[in-house]
């Protein structure tokens, strides 16, 4: 996770005109984003691998209706919600930060889950339409914006993943019962 960091933090410094570094440097920062959802996946494949499939499948539709919303709408009509979102990024943070010193219950992960997710999506609208505006206004820094979206495709990758995971833990759990009754 930390390679990953700085790889976007060393690609974001990088002036523009640097392209084949930026690119590297977005791959490598994808493949490190991978590596550090590595063991998540892992799980997935040893629990059922169609759950890896189908919350792929769902992310993409997601990613998909969120941004031809956000290319359909009128200009900056969603930009409004970036302080909304942020707040809700910010809120996210204390309350990870507070379950994790005072200890946290499982309804205030599933908060946490559920909550993150919409404000992930949220970021996908919102990140569409300020990389179409900023393309009006001349910046067409396609790496950039490429990790933009990348990263929120993994944010609401992963939360797809833990919910339908522990959407099957919840099915498997009531076939066992089923079968001692």
């Amino acid at each position: 996770m930390l390679g990953c960091m700085g790889s976007i933090i060393w690609l974001l410094s990088m002036p523009p005109y640097e392209e084949r570094k930026r690119i590297a440097l977005l791959m490598a920062a994808a493949l490190l984003e991978g590596a550090s959802i590595g063991p998540l996946i892992d799980l997935v494949i040893e629990i059922d691998p169609s759950i890896l499939i189908s919350a792929f499948v769902g992310t993409a539709v997601a990613f998909g209706c969120f941004s031809v919303a956000a290319m359909l709408a009128r200009r900056r009509e969603y930009l409004y919600l970036g302080g909304l979102l942020s707040s809700g990024l910010s809120i996210l943070f204390w309350l990870h930060f507070a379950t994790s010193i005072l200890g946290g219950s499982t309804a205030m992960f599933k908060f946490e889950l559920y909550f993150g997710l919409l404000v992930f999506v949220g970021y996908m609208v919102v990140d569409t339409q300020d990389i179409i505006e900023k393309a009006h206004l001349g910046d067409l820094d396609y790496v950039k914006h490429s990790l933009t979206l990348f990263t929120d495709f993994a944010a609401v990758f992963v939360r797809i993943v833990i919910i339908m995971l522990r959407n099957a833990a919840k099915k498997d759990e009531k076939e066992k019962r089923k079968r001692r009754s």
